[in-house]
């Protein structure tokens, strides 16, 4: 089993009993979702953004430092044209200093939140077309167009001037950027070296 496939395996229960007893019942259900085709997403450089060593005079004492963005390629085949969306795992939950539809990049001396990292998919092609991101608040029931890739909501795809309608496909291509961002330097305890500690999974799901 891989982190983007769920199996179900459900036990056949056979219960015996002599025809002059009385037996109690109870309900039992067998329950998944088969989809036309699998998908598999990858992303460039082992789904890595390095920034490098900084120095505490790299960092804005009073306002958030924005780090150089940080680019790579996203990377979606399935077997069959097919309905999915994408979405993340914050691995980092509940320390996104900027913003909490962000991803956390860990804690500083166990009180104080390093910073956030926001993400976004640009230029994608679908099938060797262009097409938009889109973007749904509400589990698919809704959509628009949005760059935005993270865990406040879902991220599909839609025909040029359409984007409230995802589309099936087969092969997608995209950049993905990452956006990062460092809590002002009063806000953190810069004694010793501290890591950038930001970890996300990234999620298909199907339509």
């Amino acid at each position: 089993m891989d982190r983007y496939s769920v199996a179900l395996l459900a036990p056949l229960l056979i219960a015996c009993a002599p025809v002059a007893f009385a037996a109690s019942s109870t309900d039992l259900s067998v329950t998944g979702t088969i989809t036309p085709s699998a998908c598999a997403p990858t992303l460039s450089n082992g789904g890595i953004v390095d920034h490098g060593k900084l120095t505490a005079k790299d960092l804005d004492p009073l306002l958030p430092t924005r780090l150089p963005a940080g680019d790579m390629q996203l990377e979606v085949h399935c077997e069959g044209a097919t309905y999915f969306t994408l979405t993340t795992v914050d691995n980092r939950a509940g320390t996104s200093a900027i913003n909490p539809a962000f991803h956390g990049l860990g804690m500083v001396n166990g009180d104080q939140k390093l910073g956030s990292v926001a993400f976004g998919v640009f230029e994608p092609q679908a099938d060797s077309q262009p097409v938009q991101t889109i973007m749904s608040h509400d589990g698919g029931t809704t959509w628009g167009a949005s760059s935005y890739l993270g865990h406040a909501g879902l991220t599909s795809f839609a025909a040029p001037g359409n984007p409230r309608s995802p589309i099936a496909i087969q092969d997608l291509s995209a950049r993905l950027r990452a956006f990062t961002i460092i809590a002002p330097a009063s806000d953190l305890t810069l004694l010793d070296e501290l890591p950038i500690d930001g970890h996300v999974t990234l999620q298909l799901k199907y339509l």
